[in-house]
């Protein structure tokens, strides 16, 4: 199926045309008929000789409705626009042509209608050079009288030839369904329809609203009136939803692909046609999909503006969007999002950097472009976006810009050295300290940078074994030096300090295994444990605490966890009456468990 829309001036012809190629009057409210004016979206649809399906969205022409108008083209890929031989050029004709523009419709067909009432030639000429100049460039034009007939069979050939042109939607990529009607049917429940640019529906799929978030169940899909159980991109669509109420959706809304959009408040994008950047006002209205919003406009620089949405749409990189001044009824610019995510702008001089940075950006999603830009960004985030990601993740599914990548790794190697001049006593640089200084947003990416030298120990990046600092090993010595009277006489906690050990210090020359720590302010040597068990095997097996501590020359204080860290060790074993006997010489002691 092929799907264009109609565009051109009141009462040129436009639903009559339509008419004459369908069999069916596109207005579809009573209203339309006794004014014989198009005041909502028509549709009709014929097939062409090729077999090839086409659809029509009939908008319509008045000045009053042109955001219906806007709703109908702007989801579509080609146009059928009208003049009347007998008028020519008018002003709505103008504004169309703008707003088509705008939205950089690229494939349409000239039809001047009334053929039979004035020699179509000045028209079709005068039109033919004005939509040259737009993004429509030189179009086919075919002259045709819907009262006579003639020119019907030219121009249905034109339209095959414009049907063959069209490109074909991806089926593959996720639903975006910008909804343009909604409605309640009997025993059915509610019916939303939209043209499908992308992706493919199929009944019985969740999709999720834009508007709310909530998922939503497929009951039934129709394409040109035909019950269907799929539909694929492009077609004209209506969606039988089931847990949903017509009140929580309409028109603006749109159906989604879940997990595959981000919601978008505010954008950066260029301006083209138009009004200039500096010029534009400070509020208007976008027209985006099938959404017409107000919108806050804040120059960044010649041709770069941020939008502020006063609701989040789905908006990805590339997409095209009309702003319009509904005072003035007339189209200011058209605009191309490049970025639907963009970052704040906090710091004076933040707007003239980040018109920079988007100067050569273009509507075209970019893999190391947006890296470039965002230095790092989730997968997810990426592909929402609508770029195509084919880069390996650095941490989980954070990608990375390689010169970023790069630049973290040396910057953390840095901080590492720093932190161990700073404070010596310390192993390395807690994971959370390097994160908070790298301004990074997970520890994971923290962790992904640590590669050798540098290595992770208990929480912190170090670089590798280092020698003890001068302070700790002075402070081991003098320790040395008062336990060689005495080797299991430890200090109390006065004495530790004035020896030189202060909490970092002491935590030091333990991390280093310089000293053995058995509790609070229970220090020995680390040959404290193979001392210990020379001088209990001499004793008669088992033993006591209190035998213990005197062939050990020490206090409980010191001989209960001495004993505990030996009976760890396998030197020696507890036994279920609360004595202890050393293990078999050569072998650890077995397990003990009480009766």
């Amino acid at each position: 199926m092929r799907v264009i829309a109609t565009a051109g001036h009141v009462d040129h012809g436009k639903s009559t045309l339509i008419h004459a190629l369908t069999g069916s009057h596109p207005d579809r409210l009573a209203e339309e008929r006794r004014r014989g004016l198009t005041i909502d979206l028509g549709f009709a649809w014929t097939d062409l000789a090729s077999g090839e399906r086409l659809a029509f969205i009939d908008v319509p022409g008045h000045e009053r409705f042109v955001p219906t108008m806007l709703v109908g083209v702007g989801s579509v890929p080609a146009v059928l626009f009208v003049v009347a031989a007998d008028e020519g050029w008018k002003p709505q004709s103008a504004e169309h042509l703008a707003a088509l523009n705008a939205l950089g419709v690229r494939h349409g067909l000239l039809a001047v209608t009334r053929c039979d009432l004035a020699d179509p030639g000045p028209a079709m000429a005068q039109a033919q050079d004005r939509i040259r100049s737009s993004t429509l460039g030189g179009v086919e034009a075919v002259a045709v009288s819907a009262r006579t007939g003639a020119g019907l069979v030219e121009l249905r050939a034109a339209l095959g030839r414009l049907a063959a042109r069209l490109p074909d939607g991806d089926a593959d990529s996720p639903v975006r369904l910008w909804i343009d009607r909604s409605f309640t049917v009997r025993g059915s429940g509610l019916v939303v329809t939209g043209t499908l640019r992308a992706g493919r529906i199929r009944r019985g799929d969740v999709l999720v609203t834009a508007r709310t978030g909530r998922p939503v169940r497929v009951r039934a899909l129709q394409a040109l009136g035909e019950e269907t159980d799929m539909v694929r991109a492009t077609a004209r669509v209506a969606v039988n939803l089931r847990d949903l109420e017509k009140e929580s959706t309409g028109r603006g809304d749109a159906l989604l692909t879940p997990d595959s959009f981000l919601p978008c408040l505010r954008c950066d994008v260029r301006v083209h046609g138009g009004t200039p950047a500096a010029a534009l006002p400070r509020t208007a209205v976008a027209h985006i999909g099938s959404a017409d919003v107000p919108v806050r406009v804040r120059p960044l620089g010649a041709d770069i503006v941020r939008l502020t949405l006063p609701a989040p749409l789905p908006l990805r990189i590339g997409d095209r969007a009309v702003l319009r001044d509904p005072g003035l009824r007339r189209v200011l610019a058209g605009l191309e999002v490049l970025d639907p995510q963009p970052p704040e702008l906090r710091r004076r001089g933040a707007a003239v950097r980040r018109a920079a940075e988007l100067r050569d950006a273009r509507g075209t999603p970019d893999e190391a472009a947006e890296l470039r830009r965002r230095l790092l960004v989730r997968r997810g985030e990426l592909t929402a976006m609508g770029v195509a990601v084919h880069t390996t993740p650095v941490a989980g599914d954070w990608l990375a810009d390689p010169a970023h990548w790069t630049a973290l790794s040396a910057r953390l190697t840095e901080l590492v050295t720093a932190y161990r001049s700073q404070r010596p006593t310390e192993e390395g640089i807690p994971v959370e300290a390097a994160r908070h200084r790298l301004g990074l947003p997970a520890v994971s990416l923290v962790e992904a940078l640590v590669t050798p030298p540098l290595r992770m120990s208990r929480g912190r990046v170090t670089a590798g074994p280092a020698a003890l600092p001068a302070a700790v090993a002075d402070a081991v010595h003098r320790l040395a030096a008062e336990l060689a009277r005495g080797p299991f006489a430890a200090p109390h906690a006065q004495r530790l300090a004035e020896l030189g050990f202060g909490r970092r210090e002491l935590a030091a020359a333990v991390r280093h295994g310089a000293v053995l720590r058995l509790a609070e302010h229970v220090v020995l040597l680390p040959d404290a444990p193979r001392l210990a068990a020379d001088r209990l095997s001499e004793l008669d097996q088992p033993f006591t605490v209190g035998t213990a501590s005197r062939a050990l020359d020490t206090t409980r204080r010191v001989t209960v966890p001495l004993l505990e860290h030996c009976d760890g060790l396998g030197i020696t074993e507890l036994l279920p009456d609360k004595r202890r006997r050393c293990a078999p010489l050569g072998r650890p002691a077995p397990v003990t468990t009480s009766p």
